[in-house]
């Protein structure tokens, strides 16, 4: 019986890898079984491995290719790329069969009647029988070739996707794998291309893709057709959606992030092929999808994922590729493959990286891999020049291609120009395990061969290079070994670019999440500069201002979204548990370094002890800005779905402050906890809140009792004098009597008590007094939770 050479999409299933490839029987099986869930697929057929096979045996060349590599060196760069270049001269330079020939023709010209044109343009597509499998992904190996019309250009692209299958990377990868050469067929799909040339086209991820957070969708697009990103050649916009709170119909697009898509790559004016051009810079400063786009793809990518993760009998985050077509604007998925990093993970682990006095980097970007690491620099800009390359050096380059991978698998760390998250350096380096900084801008520029440098990548989503081979301590604990305690262990944290990597931590939830690194890092700019920038005087602020806010609708919309934004990137990793925001704490001087912000700060001679906290905010002078924090907060609980968020007001001095604060929230729309809403907690770190502690909790959720301030304003000592810190201390008899009363009071009145100061971080002898005096919940910072743990389990049991 005659091998059947040519599928339509209908025909084929995710059973049909062996004649479809991973690649095409994933698009069959999308574009059958998921139609219902309103996810469109373009139409196409697909040429099968047998076609490929076929070809090889009427041309005579498998015993050709087979003695072209026979004895190969794939560690000999030189061999290797003599060797694949013979055997993909073979495969071009042969003849289809003539009855395989005519199959090719008949199908494009119905698949060109399909679409009514008389040429369609097509993608043609390689997909091999061993790639994007669960355990492989093979990213990257074979070939795609875009915008190809007529059916002589078809068939010269198919023979093109065959040899592609021999690529000098293609051949190094299955040896690495252990795949054999010859038990592995490539099909070719034939696809009806989006018009993303015409609008823009994107990757996504069901997972976060560093730290292998499960909750999350991970959308990056730019404009133009889709091998950009791929390529790394753009730094797209990335859109970070909360699956949790999505699936109960929320629109919860937790991050956004600007890239800088100054190139796209577009349909050749004349005939086939693609062109690349500029982008016009008000283009630039767009985001390419609106929020409606976004929640439509994040909901098409959970359907996938769960189609997938029920096929396969467990859960199997997807990698899928996305296009928008310009002349209808809809919407289309191009490819599903399965994530082949953090899926394979059995067992969940904290590893942790503590670098000893780093100075200030040098350069930084986006991190890839929680790791650090360290060695001497090899800049490369072109990959003609790979054979310079030695085993164990810092490759450096402007971007990478799958013909860099036989030097990035021998790499110690990967340093780009450009890119994004999921370009080919980031992908590739998260199979290999190689850390790695991608979109850095300026590697090339800054790094010189021989330089000895130190990477940072276990700090969240920024990878930071320093000078020098700096030293480390790296620590391991596996989560099924911690013990159980009745005291909640919670976080201190602020930063939203490090809060996925905690997910795994077996912490109940945050105890302090602290908004000024959210100003600090991602909004940048005093609230007041953004209400008033007609007051700022200063032409480079008002340029600064103006780019950062380049993509919102208004400056006082982007406080609020950038704000809610870091606000649920902590909230969702920790949900359903209980993340309790103060709000903003910076004193005078603080908030005056903010961008604009010396237009509006008086300079106060002891701002420690100034116009801070809750006096700020029933203030004339900063009201308005305090109800953008209020109205973040709203779009956290509201728009988000994240109910977990709680509130703190920091430095309260009196009731009547208290008072007038909480009146201010509910007129923002934000019910109470009296009316079944936001819970409210004011910080214990005022001598005045532990002596009128039962009327502080008449108004109030409950006490997070602030070590740092209490014992400063305790013992008479501004705690920045640097003389004085010897006798500023917690453990002080007078301060540790303070905070028992307060506990004490907290459970009288079945009130919230926690601390969130650093001691207990600091001294194991104080979590162990904290837990004594039966507090509820004990905040530390991450690298201090285990040791935390394990201290206050012992303590219980001695307590029993």
């Amino acid at each position: 019986m005659k091998k059947k050479y040519i599928y339509w999409l209908k025909e084929i299933s995710a059973k049909n890898v062996k004649e479809a490839g991973g690649k095409n029987a994933s698009l069959g099986e999308m574009y059958n079984a998921l139609k219902k869930e309103g996810i469109k697929v373009p139409e196409a057929f697909v040429l099968t491995s047998s076609a490929y096979f076929y070809f090889l045996e009427k041309a005579d060349l498998t015993s050709k290719i087979k003695s072209t590599l026979k004895g190969l060196n794939i560690n000999d760069l030189k061999d290797l790329q003599k060797r694949g270049a013979q055997v993909r001269k073979l495969i071009l330079e042969a003849n289809f069969p003539t009855d395989l020939e005519n199959e090719i023709r008949k199908a494009y010209q119905k698949l060109s009647q399909l679409y009514q044109r008389k040429n369609v343009d097509v993608a043609v597509r390689s997909s091999g029988t061993a790639e994007d499998l669960a355990t492989a992904s093979f990213a990257g190996q074979h070939e795609t070739f875009l915008n190809i019309r007529g059916e002589e250009e078809l068939l010269q692209a198919i023979k093109k996707c065959f040899a592609s299958l021999f690529t000098n990377r293609a051949i190094s990868y299955r040896e690495d794998k252990g795949f054999d050469h010859f038990s592995i067929g490539l099909s070719v799909g034939v696809q009806k291309m989006v018009r993303s040339d015409l609008a823009c086209s994107g990757v996504i991820f069901t997972l976060d893709t560093e730290s292998g957070f499960p909750d999350v969708v991970v959308i990056t697009g730019s404009w133009g057709l889709g091998e950009m990103i791929v390529q790394g050649k753009v730094i797209p916009d990335e859109f970070w959606v909360y699956k949790k709170t999505l699936k109960q119909g929320y629109q919860p697009v937790v991050k956004k992030t600007l890239g800088t898509k100054d190139k796209k790559l577009i349909y050749q004016k004349n005939g086939s092929g693609t062109q690349l051009i500029k982008v016009p810079l008000a283009d630039q400063k767009k985001f390419i999808l609106n929020q409606k786009e976004i929640i439509q793809l994040a909901q098409a990518a959970l359907a996938i994922e769960k189609h997938y993760s029920q096929k396969a009998g467990q859960w199997r985050p997807m990698d899928i590729e996305w296009a928008k077509d310009g002349e209808d604007g809809q919407l289309y998925i191009v490819q599903a493959r399965p994530e082949t990093v953090h899926s394979q993970t059995k067992e969940l682990k904290i590893k942790e990286f503590h670098l000893k006095n780093p100075p200030q980097p040098i350069l930084e970007g986006i991190a890839i891999g929680q790791q650090i690491t360290a060695g001497k620099v090899n800049v490369i800009e072109d990959a003609s020049r790979i054979n310079e390359f030695k085993e164990g050096e810092i490759l450096v380059t402007k971007v990478t291609d799958p013909d860099w991978e036989p030097i990035m698998k021998i790499a110690r760390a990967i340093i780009t120009d450009e890119g994004g998250r999921t370009s080919h350096a980031a992908i590739v380096s998260r199979e290999l395990g190689v850390p790695c900084i991608v979109g850095t801008k300026k590697a090339t520029k800054t790094l010189k061969d021989g330089d000895e440098i130190t990477l940072d990548c276990s700090q969240g989503g920024v990878g930071k290079v320093y000078r020098g081979l700096l030293k480390w301590k790296e620590v391991e604990h596996s989560i099924k070994d911690l013990p159980k305690t009745k005291t909640k262990i919670v976080l201190n944290l602020g930063d939203p670019e490090s809060a996925f990597k905690y997910w795994v931590l077996p912490v109940e939830g945050v105890g302090l999440a602290r908004e000024e690194f959210i100003f600090t890092s991602g909004i940048k700019i005093h609230p007041l500069a953004l209400l008033h920038p007609e007051k700022i005087k200063s032409q480079k602020e008002r340029k600064k201002i103006e780019n950062l806010t380049a993509g919102y609708p208004s400056k006082k919309n982007y406080f609020i979204e950038k704000l809610a934004e870091g606000i649920a990137q902590i909230a969702c990793v920790f949900y359903p548990k209980e993340v309790i925001v103060r709000f903003s704490d910076f004193k005078t001087n603080e908030y005056a370094s903010l961008i604009g912000g010396q237009f509006f700060e008086p300079k106060e001679e002891n701002p420690m002890l100034g116009w801070r906290g809750v006096s700020r905010y029933y203030d004339e002078k900063f009201k308005e800005a305090f109800i953008l924090e209020c109205k973040a907060i709203k779009k956290a609980r509201n728009e988000f779905g994240l109910k977990n968020v709680s509130v703190m007001l920091p430095f309260c001095r009196t009731t009547e402050e208290g008072k007038k604060v909480l009146e201010i929230i509910r007129k923002t729309g934000l019910k109470l906890s009296s009316d079944n809403g936001l819970k409210v907690y004011v910080m214990c770190e005022i001598p005045a809140n532990v002596i009128l502690a039962d009327e502080f909790l008449e108004i109030f959720d409950g006490f997070s009792i602030g070590s740092n301030d209490l014992t400063q304003l305790t013992l008479g000592i501004d705690r920045d004098n640097a003389h004085l810190s010897k006798i500023a201390d917690e453990r002080n008899e007078a301060v540790k009597k303070l905070i028992a009363q307060a506990i004490k009071k907290c459970r009288e009145k079945r009130k919230y008590v926690g601390i969130c100061g650093q001691a207990p971080s600091d001294y194991p002898e104080f979590a162990q007094f904290l837990v004594e005096k039966g507090i509820e919940a004990i905040s530390v910072n991450p690298d201090v939770v285990i040791k935390t743990i394990l201290l206050v389990a012992e303590k219980e049991k001695k307590n029993k």
